[in-house]
């Protein structure tokens, strides 16, 4: 179980993410596109086209 008063910073990524990416293709793009450590235990937040549902890629020190 994830405790949310205990996460740290939460980026949103911006623009439209095909929802058909799998974990380590988004933690390519954290890691490429911006630059940003996808193992540091921060939460990204990844919106579809349709912008009603939402991925997020979060590192918990034993998986994704």
């Amino acid at each position: 179980m994830i405790n949310l008063a205990e996460l740290g910073r939460v980026f949103i990524v911006c623009g439209k993410t095909d929802m058909r990416r799998v974990i380590d293709s988004l933690a390519y793009i954290v890691k490429k596109s911006f630059n940003l450590d996808p193992f540091s235990g921060c939460v990204f937040l990844f919106c579809g086209s349709r912008r009603d549902r939402f991925k997020t890629l979060y590192w918990d020190g034993q998986g994704f």
